[in-house]
């Protein structure tokens, strides 16, 4: 995607089993700046601390925090810490865990000298499968788009939730993927984005890249959502996922099931742009077995912005009341029109997603 006009991902190494560079996400839209990890502790750190985010690419990260890890001890107990540390950074996103899965199983049987090279050039082969998958959920879901935008013979109104764009992935997103697509192909459309409490991904990272793209947009607090659709100014909803489950269940940011709930009652599709690392055929039920990461609640009671003169915190509750931060829901299957796959469109429903990828059937 672009920033400033020049063509960027948000993940890159400048030379052979050298250091990785990323775009520290916290400190957007306000500022841009690139950080060098050069550690498995740099790697954790952001992933942990969110410098990097969405589930594509916290297990791109993952796996370039392996190959950095390698750097320092290639030997059994080294990989074994490596995938340790990793694992435990951020508990609901599938992609890390599947990630993590894969660098074990293509490392642990080479000799420790060999670890090295193989770590780093797996995980460069997942950055460009990533870039692959999004690219074709953008080819399936545009087709959505254009239909949506023949029918209604007029502007084109999706709403998002979070960031599930091109930041949360090495490059095109998921969500955004079709947009970026059918904005490119001529289509007539805008996106309501969704601030996204508490972290406000929406706000400053989806309405952030759309801008450096030229879509146009607009920002909406997150419970203006349903009133919209009430309106007929929302035609379709697009969000990304961190994990569906076998049976179509999907986990994404805080709020979504709610944006679900609304479009069921509204008669507005729901689509969930859901590339097959993010689907996790070992679980059924995803309000049941879906483990859901529990944030600061500071992130709730304080909130940074641009004062004029830099980045400023400032509280935003009262200094006695307690916060409670999950940071996401589980939408149900049954309020979903479709999964967005790089393989095609399909229902939310085990027997459909079984049929679609029959390798990852468990």
């Amino acid at each position: 995607m672009l920033i400033d006009g020049k063509a960027m991902r948000t993940l890159w190494v400048d030379e052979p089993l050298g250091a990785v560079f990323i775009i520290n996400q916290i400190l957007l839209p306000h500022a841009f700046r690139i950080e060098r990890l050069e550690s498995l502790v740099d790697a954790a750190t952001a992933i942990r601390d969110m410098q990097v985010r969405g589930a594509p690419l916290i297990g791109v990260t993952a796996a370039y925090g392996v190959a950095l890890a390698m750097r320092a001890d290639s030997s059994d107990v080294g990989l074994k810490q490596a995938v340790d540390v990793l694992r435990a950074t951020r508990p609901t996103a599938v992609n890390l865990h599947w990630a993590l899965r894969r660098c074990l199983t293509a490392l642990a049987h080479l000799p420790a000298p060999a670890r090295l090279v193989a770590a780093y050039a797996l995980a460069a082969t997942m950055a460009e499968e990533d870039v692959r998958l999004n690219s074709a959920i953008g080819d399936h879901g545009v087709a959505l788009l254009r239909d949506l935008a023949a029918r209604k013979n007029g502007r084109l109104n999706i709403l998002t939730h979070c960031n599930a764009g091109w930041l949360a992935t090495i490059d095109w997103g998921t969500a955004t993927a079709p947009i970026y697509k059918a904005f490119a192909d001529g289509i007539d459309l805008h996106v309501w984005v969704d601030e996204t409490r508490p972290r406000n991904q929406g706000a400053s990272l989806t309405a952030f890249e759309l801008g450096h793209q030229g879509v146009p947009h607009t920002i909406i607090v997150d419970n203006a959502g349903g009133h919209l659709m009430q309106h007929g100014e929302v035609d379709c909803v697009i969000v990304g996922t961190d994990r569906t489950t076998a049976a179509g269940d999907v986990c994404n940011k805080i709020g979504t099931y709610l944006k679900a709930l609304a479009a069921q009652d509204n008669n507005v599709p729901f689509y969930v742009a859901a590339p097959s690392p993010s689907i996790d055929f070992s679980l059924e039920n995803g309000v049941r077995d879906i483990p859901i990461e529990c944030r600061s609640a500071r992130e709730i009671t304080h909130m940074a912005g641009h004062d004029g003169a830099g980045v400023a915190e400032v509280r935003i509750t009262p200094a006695g009341s307690p916060a409670h931060n999950p940071a996401f829901d589980v939408t149900p299957a049954r309020l979903v029109t479709g999964l967005i796959t790089e393989r095609g469109v399909v229902a939310a429903e085990r027997q459909a997603l079984a049929a679609l990828f029959p390798e990852r059937v468990i």
